[in-house]
């Protein structure tokens, strides 16, 4: 199977030129599916902390980058909306959040900020011993207390140590939103409305804003929290 994807054919998301060279490498299997963008990608293409993929191996190999706190050690592990990229070296950490036009962009966080990632819950069921598990927007899977109140919807904030939760947001009116896909994508505001559509088609949202706000698919808002903002209602910087 080829390691390169022609750059006019990837995802949206992908912060990368697409007419600058032909190909770019594949993401491999891992969370996000092929809206992961390759992790040398990032390191390469965006930070510029790496010249090739032999750098970022070598880079890799010595457990200086971690991902949601773990050390990778594959140049194309996908990396996707709301993952921490940390360089402890370096005393820089970073969140994966969209901005405008949906592209994936790195934005600076504190250490302690770094310490935790955001996931949207996108399914939630029961699995063999009655447990509760609940699937993540990359595809993660978190188990809790059957008895806990959790909604497909809602979100949730994981410690990247111990992968337990230590926060968690509902989704429904009046709560801190940012669309994530769409032509409003890396907008922020509150939620105002929720159209539940009966029978195929997709609930909406209407999502207000200091610029008037605007209305999406319920697909493409995840509950956010206030730490993701600042004082002037835009995204961390």
């Amino acid at each position: 199977m080829t390691r390169h994807q022609k750059r006019l054919s990837v995802p949206n998301s992908w912060p990368v030129e697409r007419k600058t060279n032909t190909f770019t490498v594949k993401a491999g299997a891992g969370p996000h599916g092929e809206a992961g963008v390759p992790l040398v990608v990032l390191l390469r293409d965006v930070l510029g902390y790496v010249d090739s993929t032999k750098e970022a191996r070598y880079a890799l190999n010595n457990d200086s980058i971690l991902v949601n706190g773990d050390a990778v050690s594959d140049e194309q592990r996908p990396i996707g909306m709301f993952d921490i990229l940390a360089f402890p070296e370096r005393g820089e950490y970073f969140r994966v959040f969209p901005d405008e036009g949906g592209r994936l962009a790195l934005t600076p966080v504190d250490e302690d900020a770094a310490g935790s990632r955001l996931g949207k819950i996108t399914n939630k069921t029961v699995v063999p011993g009655g447990v509760v598990q609940l699937t993540l927007h990359d595809g993660t899977n978190v188990r809790v207390d059957d008895d806990a109140d959790y909604e497909t919807n809602d979100s949730i904030v994981v410690d990247n140590e111990t992968k337990e939760i230590v926060a968690h947001f509902e989704y429904e009116e009046g709560e801190l939103v940012t669309a994530v896909a769409g032509q409003h994508a890396g907008q922020i505001g509150e939620i105002e409305d929720i159209d539940v559509t009966l029978g195929s088609g997709d609930n909406t949202v209407t999502v207000a804003s200091e610029d008037g706000g605007y209305e999406t698919v319920e697909e493409y808002v995840v509950v956010i929290d206030e730490k993701f903002i600042d004082d002037e209602g835009d995204a961390d910087e």
